[in-house]
């Protein structure tokens, strides 16, 4: 099925199905952005990809809900756009609570979406990546400024007539194994890491994934943990009252949320965290393994917990809050000293 036919299913536009746009995108064999794609009518308008002009232009929008996501975990913040900075290709947004980082060289699709509802339209900025999966979506709420999003899409409206640009799948293949060389250089530069950020630049130089180096960073550095550390990491922060961060990304976006988290409630496979002006929502099913990890710093080794899916990919990483160059808080090392080790699969 073509990402650009129109779509019809009996005469029903896609956002009155009754169905997350995701969930019906992947049930016609679409990328979700092909699915608007397809869209005709006002409802749905495609942008010009001038990107870093459009990520300026989102402060004038007001309070807004921000919203995050992979395959296995929902990421939901409600903020106003601001500190916004940009170097070539990254963006930053730093304007508490909303805390983004932008890796603008996947953002290749922009819509602005204004869909009815009996209480009133639903607006949102709408950013998908090359394969039409979505880097971040902007919602407004009663709060925001409707004026300044009729204004920004009048201002970023594609040529009519215009064809989109057609959507490419990425290659996922992850990297090789590193040689016993590679692998001694990686061990060697990470042990001398001053600070975390140098980390996946390191990475980078080596050829390999987060995935990939966990093997390569000792039994000191890394524990395979059992199922369940998630719901574990949440429930004690909760019970502590002990501010944590929380990761979420894709390939162009990540969204931190530094604080508490106070409601933490199960549905099905998903754990939840609904908090006002946070929420998370977290697939526990589709978590394939979770780690303790140390990295190290000048100011002492900094502990994350880290999710990955069954292929590898990165889902979610919790940290301990911290002032900056100040040591990593006790209270959140202690919590992760007491999750459970994975069972060990003995050899055949």
């Amino acid at each position: 099925m073509s990402d650009t036919a129109p779509f019809s299913e009996n005469t029903v536009p896609f956002y009155a199905t009754g169905r997350r746009s995701r969930d019906l995108a992947k049930e016609l064999d679409l990328s979700e952005a092909g699915l608007l794609a397809r869209h005709d009518g006002p409802e749905v308008v495609r942008l010009r990809p001038e990107m870093a002009a459009i990520l300026e232009a989102l402060p004038a929008l007001g309070e807004v809900m921000a919203l995050t996501r992979n395959e296995a975990a929902v990421h939901e913040i409600v903020g106003t756009f601001g500190g916004i900075s940009i170097s070539g290709a990254m963006g930053l947004v730093v304007h508490p609570p909303l805390d983004l980082r932008l890796f603008l060289k996947h953002w290749h699709h922009a819509y602005a979406l204004e869909l009815p509802d009996e209480k009133g339209p639903r607006r949102s900025i709408q950013i998908f990546d090359a394969a039409g999966e979505a880097v971040i979506k902007i919602h407004l709420r009663p709060a925001s400024d409707a004026a300044a999003f009729a204004s920004l899409v009048e201002r970023f409206r594609a040529p009519a007539g215009e064809e989109p640009p057609a959507f490419e799948p990425y290659d996922d293949t992850r990297p090789a194994e590193p040689s016993a060389e590679e692998a001694e250089a990686f061990r060697t530069a990470f042990a001398g890491m001053a600070d975390v950020h140098e980390f996946v630049p390191l990475l980078r130089r080596h050829g390999l994934d987060r995935r990939g180096a966990l093997p390569l960073m000792g039994e000191a550095n890394v524990r395979a943990l059992a199922p369940g550390a998630a719901r574990a990491v949440l429930e004690g922060a909760a019970e502590e009252k002990l501010p944590i961060m929380v990761f979420v990304g894709n390939r162009g976006c990540i969204q931190i949320h530094t604080g508490p988290v106070e409601r933490i409630k199960a549905m099905g496979p998903w754990i939840n965290v609904l908090d006002p002006g946070f929420d998370l929502h977290l697939r526990e099913d589709l978590i394939a393994e979770a780690f303790a990890v140390r990295k190290p710093t000048a100011h002492g080794h900094l502990t994350s917990i880290e999710l990955y899916d069954a292929a590898g990919t990165l889902i979610l990483q919790f940290f301990g809050v911290r002032e900056r160059a100040a040591p990593e808080d006790e209270r959140w090392r202690a919590l992760v000293a007491d999750l459970p080790a994975a069972e060990r699969v003995a050899a055949e």
